[in-house]
């Protein structure tokens, strides 16, 4: 059982926007219509600043049929949560509104960047996005001290269900200031007012691991299944799998996904965002740089 990779299907490098200078990180997938899909993702300016924006894709023939002239969320004015950059983390449909999750970045001084979980809502189908608060929907927190983002959410009944990155230290070490992140779980009603107690669902496996990142998470089967991202040296795509969605086996030798020999993702692969259609499982996902290398795109074969 593995993904069966069919090649990059987007890159930034082909195209000259002002939002779009390079990267085209963390892919979030919505339906449209039949074959197509928007897939909204984070491109960089000219000051490195990600900013949210999209582009339409058809499944069948494998081909960008659209790309949005503009973002759709920007950076926050100065002083804001997020006036160094906005990225992509999941989408959800609730109550006749779509609402964009992502993560809000600003600059330090004593390290070298914060991020808090911010969010917009769109009227219209996601097409536009209008943000809920000028401040993050979640911040800094006794149980989160340090920066927190990347949030997944399920809605079940008038559950929401929220699996995010949180920051734990960070760490001088000989040639960089390391940060140390994994995933942890908040739920809400509204899916804007958050509660947390600290539990951690996907821990450090080694004392070499010290980022686990951008996790996505479905039920299946009476089963939770997660996809993320996680490293030491260099960023993989990691499994794992909870009878309720806290308490969680890692399983990343049965993920069935790693790097190329050559190529646009040889180096890394990252940023998993799973979508089912037509009986087909497919995995939108990152490869080197973090996104500076594009979108690729793999199907699951039994």
């Amino acid at each position: 059982m593995a993904w069966q990779k069919l090649g990059r299907i987007f890159d930034p490098a082909d195209y000259t926007l002002p939002w779009l200078r390079s990267h085209a990180a963390l892919p979030v997938v919505m339906p449209l219509a039949e074959d197509s899909v928007r897939i909204y993702f984070s491109g960089r300016d000219s000051q490195n600043r990600a900013h949210i924006g999209c582009f339409h894709f058809d499944l069948r023939t494998h081909t960008v049929q659209y790309l949005a002239p503009e973002p759709l969320v920007r950076p926050g004015e100065i002083g804001m949560f997020d006036d160094s950059g906005v990225t992509t983390s999941c989408i959800v449909q609730y109550g006749g509104r779509h609402y964009l999750y992502y993560s809000g970045w600003a600059l330090g001084v004593t390290v070298p960047f914060y991020f808090f979980i911010g969010a917009a809502h769109s009227s219209d189908g996601g097409a536009t996005f209008e943000k809920v608060s000028p401040a993050p929907i979640m911040g800094w927190h006794t149980l989160d001290p340090y920066l927190l983002g990347s949030p997944f959410i399920l809605v079940e009944d008038t559950r929401w269900r929220m699996w995010y990155v949180s920051g734990v230290k960070w760490e001088q070490t000989d040639t960089e200031l390391r940060h140390y992140y994994l995933i942890k779980y908040a739920e809400s009603r509204d899916g804007l007012q958050w509660e947390r107690n600290g539990h951690i669902c996907i821990p450090f496996a080694s004392a070499d691991e010290y980022a686990i990142a951008r996790p996505f998470v479905l039920k299946e089967h009476g089963l939770y299944k997660m996809w993320y991202a996680y490293r030491g040296a260099a960023y993989r795509i990691g499994y794992a799998e909870s009878p309720d969605g806290l308490h969680w086996t890692r399983k990343d030798g049965e993920v069935g996904i790693d790097v190329s020999p050559q190529g646009w993702d040889a180096e890394m692969v990252e940023y998993p965002y799973i979508y089912d259609h037509d009986k087909r499982r497919y995995m939108f996902y990152n490869g080197n740089g973090y996104g500076k290398s594009g979108i690729g795109l793999a199907v699951w074969h039994e």
